[in-house]
């Protein structure tokens, strides 16, 4: 680590990402946060470093020129050698093939960002799909068939073995990088990985005002108004169990709570939840946004009280738990995978899959409303002490240093 007064010598950091903004999901904002913080930070102690991104992603109407790092859009293989050359310090989001073998091939000290579980899944998930459920863990039990089997669900046979063979060499690859950055303990465990680290995700205050720090906002104050607003937010498809969510609140309606419900987000199970909510008679509560951003986003999040993650899949984080937990919002949550290690007890949780747990949580607020406005704070206090973006970028500063070789 740099002493105090000392001049620390430059790092360039290289990113290595296939998406980036313009697209819009967890893994694009943390690239954008971490692009951004490690400018600013690079710049307060070596004038001569520099972070450098390079992704597959057309950039489209996205200015670059707006950010304060560099970004490199598909570039050819002769550029990406030359561009993992004047790197100092490479950083990969998820365990890419092509940049993990240029970086191991230039010699570089690698980092690789596990945001998701591919490194010990052939679909990234740990969620197996012959049965809809979470998987216990095949592919490092070594039940390739039931890899082979599952992989079937996205693609032919042919391509379920290369997603097996390319997972088995992305894992050999992985125990050969400097450092496995993962962004939950639960992620650590599940991987098993060597020289691994947890990190975990850092978001903006949307509460600090001003030159204030977020430690010193004060907690939002979440009022909920005559009738609670439930919300999940995310992508419709199956392993997000939100089918979960309108069974539980189908039971509440029949047991006479008045509560509304929004579900904002986009994907392939959209159709099926709309003719579920009608079949279960929710048109009147239930309201599809459609995917939103920005302000479209706030305008329908500002009448919310508590956002529900009702996820069947063991998610490495939830990112979107995160930023709401910083809102000051109660989440109720799926006490699955690092999703439930992020909302610790600052949350109200439930075991996945389970409909009379889920409805139970949901029940609990209708019943004690001030719970809204009590666990809220709690929780944005737990997101201000784990997941501000300050201290997410000055981990990942720590561990480039240190391969560096500045102690």
């Amino acid at each position: 680590m740099v002493g105090r007064g000392a001049a620390a010598s430059p790092v360039n950091v290289l990113i290595y990402a296939i998406d980036f903004a313009p697209r819009i999901g967890g893994e694009e904002t943390y690239l954008l946060l971490l692009g951004e913080g490690l400018a600013r930070r690079l710049a307060r102690a070596e004038a001569t470093s520099g972070v450098t991104l390079v992704t597959r992603t057309p950039a489209g109407a996205f200015d670059d020129a707006a950010l304060s790092f560099r970004v490199v859009r598909r570039p050819t293989l002769r550029a990406l050698w030359r561009l993992f050359g004047e790197a100092d310090v490479v950083q990969v989001s998820g365990p890419v093939l092509l940049a993990l073998l240029l970086g191991l091939g230039r010699r570089k000290p690698v980092v690789i960002l596990h945001h998701l579980y591919h490194s010990g899944c052939p679909n990234g998930l740990l969620f197996y799909h012959p049965r809809q459920a979470p998987c216990p863990g095949y592919f490092q039990a070594r039940r390739y068939d039931n890899c082979l089997r599952c992989c079937t669900y996205v693609g032919g046979r042919l391509r379920s073995l290369l997603m097996v063979l390319a997972t088995m060499l992305r894992r050999w690859l992985c125990t050969r990088v400097a450092a496995n950055a993962v962004v939950t303990n639960y992620v650590s465990r599940r991987l098993a990985l060597p020289r691994s680290t947890t990190i975990y995700y850092g978001v903006r205050d949307p509460l600090a005002r001003g030159r204030e720090t977020a430690a010193a906002s004060p907690p939002a104050a979440v009022r909920p108004s005559a009738a609670v607003c439930f919300a999940y937010v995310g992508r419709l498809v199956p392993e997000k169990g939100v089918a979960l969510l309108l069974e539980a609140a189908k039971r509440l309606t029949e047991e006479g709570y008045a509560f509304r419900l929004k579900l904002i987000g986009d994907g392939p199970e959209r159709r099926p939840l709309e003719a579920l909510a009608r079949a279960f008679d929710l048109d009147r509560r239930v309201a599809f946004t459609g995917f939103l951003r920005d302000e479209s986003l706030e305008v329908q999040l500002a009448d919310v009280d508590v956002v529900v993650m009702p996820s069947r899949w063991p998610e490495t984080a939830g990112i979107a738990a995160i930023e709401q937990m910083m809102r000051g919002r109660l989440i109720v949550a799926a006490d699955i995978g690092g999703l439930g290690e992020v909302a610790g007890a600052a949350g109200l949780k439930f075991d996945a899959g389970d409909l009379v747990g889920l409805t139970a949580r949901l029940r609990q607020v209708l019943d004690d409303s001030s719970c809204v406005t009590r666990i809220g704070a709690e929780a944005r206090q737990r997101a201000l002490r784990l997941f501000r973006e300050d201290r997410m970028v000055e981990e990942h500063y720590r561990i480039y240093r240190q391969l560096t070789g500045d102690r």
